[in-house]
């Protein structure tokens, strides 16, 4: 079974969630939000929160719209470099999901100081720097407070010429889906929170974790890319549901196609499934058609993914060039998993 490498405390054993699986579930926001007060919007507000975009966009002039978004959560692994590392990978990917490319981050640390050891937050912090780096970015600031569960992520800003901006909302009918990493992630998680994640299964979720999705900036580039997101705590569906919302057109998808990490349907029989799978589902099924899927792969679906892969509809003369672009990135994984249809917003399953 997976052991803690470099220290002894559990970091997982202080949260009730961990990883995008903290999210909100989407029935839950969404009567939360139903009420809210919207504020004039000025012109310059390319995107803002009308489509659940990836990230808010403001034009600043006829060459530059600045990409500004945040992401934060619990611990999802024990590994306190580990934890850094995927937050960091997570909050960056949003930028990468708008075609954009990323200039700097923003630091939040919340943490029960009375109960952490100051370095193992310093090795938190130190892991998401660590990624920073690999992006390219510094981390000039940010802001930290004393709270009940350890919360880290970034305030992450980024830039994108304003033509070539990747929304959520622009698939057409026709275009097919492309999925940058394989499913699962929830999945390892409960598995390793049970102690039931071997080497092997900790090796590979975090290798797909902290994998930034930097074919994003390429993509931006790509005519044939019509709308781009990344699928985080909200699943598969949930992120596609969206895609699909904000366009007015339905999704088609091969249950077959779909890359999954390994173990992962092994451990879902065995029971390592996470609460969030279910409220997602719970939130969105009335949109999607299984046609006799089983509930092992109803979770893997709507598990909710921390720093997942990219969610691309391109057309199907672009698709070899994307499914390229992915491969030279070492996205081994990436593949055709479907394509847009037109009718309602909802997901069918073959």
């Amino acid at each position: 079974m997976k052991t803690e490498p470099s220290q002894t405390l559990r970091l997982t054993s202080f949260s009730h969630g961990g990883g995008c699986g903290c999210k909100i579930a989407p029935g839950v926001l969404a009567e939360i939000l139903k009420n809210s007060t919207g504020f004039p919007i000025p012109p310059e507000l390319m995107v803002g929160i009308e489509t659940s975009d990836d990230a808010a966009v403001y034009l600043l002039n006829e060459e530059q719209a600045l990409i500004a978004t945040t992401d934060f959560f619990m611990p999802i692994v024990d590994d306190a470099f580990d934890f850094g590392r995927i937050a960091a990978t997570n909050a960056i990917s949003d930028v990468y999901a708008m075609g954009g490319t990323p200039i700097m981050a923003l630091a939040l640390v919340g943490m029960p100081i009375n109960q952490i050891p100051l370095d193992i937050i310093g090795k938190i912090i130190e892991g998401g720097a660590s990624i920073c780096r690999d992006a390219g970015i510094p981390v000039a600031g940010g802001h930290s407070i004393d709270t009940v569960e350890p919360i880290y992520g970034l305030v992450v800003l980024g830039l994108v010429h304003p033509s070539k901006v990747k929304r959520n909302s622009s698939a057409r009918v026709g275009d097919l889906l492309i999925l940058g990493k394989p499913l699962g992630v929830g999945i390892l998680s409960a598995a390793l929170k049970k102690q039931k994640l071997d080497e092997a299964g900790y090796a590979s979720m975090i290798e797909n974790t902290t994998k930034l999705n930097k074919p994003g900036q390429a993509l931006a580039h790509m005519d044939g890319v019509h709308a781009m997101t990344d699928v985080t705590g909200f699943g598969l569906l949930g992120h596609l549901l969206e895609l699909c919302r904000g366009a007015s057109v339905g999704a088609q998808i091969r249950w077959q196609d779909i890359p999954v990490l390994p173990q992962v349907q092994a451990l879902a029989q065995a029971g390592c499934i996470t609460g969030a799978s279910a409220r997602n589902f719970a939130a969105y099924g009335h949109e999607v058609e299984l046609n006799g899927l089983d509930s092992i792969a109803q979770a893997i679906l709507s598990d909710p993914q921390t720093s997942g892969g990219l969610l691309v509809a391109c057309t199907a003369e672009s698709a070899p060039e994307v499914l390229s672009l992915f491969h030279k990135n070492q996205f081994e994984h990436a593949a055709i998993i479907g394509e847009i249809i037109a009718g309602p917003s909802c997901v069918k399953i073959q």
